[in-house]
């Protein structure tokens, strides 16, 4: 049975707004109402179609007279930030997903005429470490818990939202933990470092990167409102691609950097407005992360559309190639030839200072 009344929280941003719309179109659900702190743009509002739009902020409680005034059965929440930039700082950043989430979750407590909650959720609950295993599964932990920023405020949403499913056992809960988005259309973290002309990445390490297509976390999040599914699922698009194959692809030159040169990067690009990027996605960037999508697609009931590799094809149709193609691939030849005359020399050098092995008669002696 479909939705009578559905709420979306930030509407503002071209994910939310998009499911928005898309919710507007169907027929079988009476209302779509749209929440967001700031007002959709003009080009937004047009595509919203039937949506009410409401200026409210989740943190305020008064969130909670919006849901029981419309008599709100589906709550799906998208109102999450993962750039302090986005958010004025990242104080107002932790305020936003995290006391916001409460006040929203508090006030669906109440309305009882709720009986569906969707949250748009992260595979940042994760982490990234040298410790990670190949996949991730939905029982899985992070083996290094997030200790700040976006990772850390998705860990603690979603046990705030475990813990409102205890309380309101005939509320459907669906957690949508999804891995990094791009798309022609979507701006993410992602899409703003791959614009990057030289794109700075850790020397030493070259992180497995598995994308999921804008359209297809669009078809999620809708399937996830409109259906009965209930529980975590990852959503991920099939295959992964290294981080270096990406931009190598997107016609871009990468720029090894000493960790501790990257870290202060990082912090200058953030201060000044570039691309803001932090330590936690660094640690990402250095790692990676992939996720298992087997619930996804057998007890979901959705496959994705598009492949990592097809996905970062379809947005890179709209990047412009800085560098062409054959010449990132002459750079990058000679760059490993480099690399290689380089290690075997460390090889022969390392094969001359190794010391003579003990002699037979001789009983060696280690340190402990």
């Amino acid at each position: 049975m479909p939705p009578a009344v559905v709420l979306v929280t930030g509407v503002s941003r071209w994910l939310g707004g998009a499911l928005a719309a898309e919710l507007a179109r169907d027929r079988a659900i009476e209302r779509v109402i749209g929440v967001d702190t700031v007002p959709p743009s003009p080009e937004m509002l047009r595509r919203l179609g039937r949506t009410e739009f409401v200026r409210a902020d989740i943190r305020n409680p008064m969130i909670g007279k919006v849901i029981a005034t419309a008599s709100v059965d589906t709550v799906v929440h998208m109102n999450i930030s993962s750039t302090p930039a986005g958010s004025g700082g990242r104080g107002p950043m932790k305020e936003l997903n995290v006391i916001g989430t409460m006040q929203l979750l508090a006030a669906c407590q109440r309305a009882e005429s709720v009986r569906r909650f969707v949250l748009k959720s992260s595979s940042a609950v994760y982490g990234a470490s040298s410790r990670d295993p190949a996949v991730f599964t939905e029982k899985m932990q992070a083996r290094r818990v997030p200790s700040g920023g976006f990772a850390r405020d998705s860990l603690d949403i979603e046990g705030y939202v475990r813990s409102f499913a205890r309380r309101r056992p005939d509320v459907g809960v669906v957690a949508l933990r999804f891995t990094n988005f791009i798309g022609p259309r979507i701006d993410s973290v992602l899409t703003s470092f791959l614009r990057m002309p030289l794109v700075p990445t850790a020397l030493g390490y070259d992180a497995r990167v598995q994308l999921l297509h804008e359209d297809d976390a669009l078809a999620v999040l809708t399937r996830a409102t409109t259906g009965d599914f209930a529980g975590t699922v990852n959503v991920g698009g099939e295959g992964t691609l290294l981080l270096s194959q990406a931009i190598r692809r997107l016609g871009r030159l990468q720029v090894p950097l000493p960790s501790p040169a990257l870290g202060s990067l990082g912090r200058l690009t953030r201060r000044f407005g570039y691309v803001d990027y932090s330590p936690e996605q660094m640690r990402f960037l250095n790692f990676g992360r992939v996720v298992d999508t087997t619930v996804l697609r057998d007890e979901f009931g959705y496959t994705p559309r598009y492949t990592t590799e097809q996905a970062l094809a379809d947005y890179a149709t709209t990047v412009v190639p800085v560098i062409p193609p054959q010449v990132v691939a002459g750079v990058t030849e000679r760059a490993q030839g480099l690399v290689a005359r380089i290690g075997a020399t460390a090889g022969t050098v390392g094969e001359r200072l190794r010391p003579a092995p003990p002699s037979p008669s001789l009983r060696a002696v280690r340190d402990a």
